[in-house]
């Protein structure tokens, strides 16, 4: 249920911050590049799936067994890039980033947490180690969210054509892990929920 419910703050955040109405009025480009985002979030995705990190997402950790650590961190890592990469860009920007973006991004991380930790266990990593590898991808989440400052302070004009980019990559990642594995678990009540996400997340762009 908090998978489905982090889900639908996430699209409300693909919505209202990263490609609202204004973006697309930019033009075309505005559309190849998020297109682009969900391309080369695809093809990362199964690099890393059939490396052995196609459980990352996996609730119940089954199956898990079979998957590679290393992979499995790598996935992970690739779920967060994007929302890193934009929370730079909209400091960068904006001078802030708001509340209904943070919140998107904390709901749908504590499913995401869980269902890798769960992984990882079920894979016969020890908690220390579970525990600084998740360590280590919150540093370089911090890294490539200060790379996405850097970029867009000094190519302004990319701006927006970046945000588009990183809500492709975070569309494709919720059609094809965090939503499945919701529905998986929680049934048809998950799109109710799926759809409270979505409220609240729009409610709180219209907080200053």
């Amino acid at each position: 249920m908090i998978m489905g419910f982090g889900a639908g703050t996430l699209l409300s955040a693909v919505a209202y911050e990263l490609v609202p109405q204004t973006t697309l009025k930019e033009g075309v480009d505005i559309g190849v590049a998020f297109l682009l985002g969900a391309l080369v979030y695809y093809v990362a995705d199964r690099v890393v799936d059939s490396g052995g990190g196609a459980d990352r997402q996996q609730i119940g950790g089954t199956g898990a067994e079979r998957g590679s650590g290393a992979a499995m961190f790598l996935g992970a890592l690739l779920d967060g890039v994007p929302e890193a990469f934009i929370l730079g860009i909209g400091l960068a920007l904006g001078g802030s980033v708001s509340i209904a973006f943070i919140a998107a991004v904390f709901v749908s991380n504590i499913p995401q947490g869980v269902a890798g930790t769960s992984s990882l266990q079920a894979a016969g990593y020890p908690g220390s180690r579970i525990f600084w590898m998740w360590t280590a991808l919150t540093v370089t989440c911090a890294i490539v969210a200060a790379l996405g400052f850097l970029l867009a302070e000094y190519v302004h004009a990319q701006g927006l054509h970046a945000a588009a980019f990183a809500g492709g990559a975070v569309l494709t990642m919720l059609a094809n892990s965090m939503m499945p594995e919701a529905f998986e678990h929680g049934g048809r009540t998950v799109g109710l929920v799926t759809v409270l996400g979505f409220l609240l997340a729009g409610a709180l762009t219209l907080v200053p």
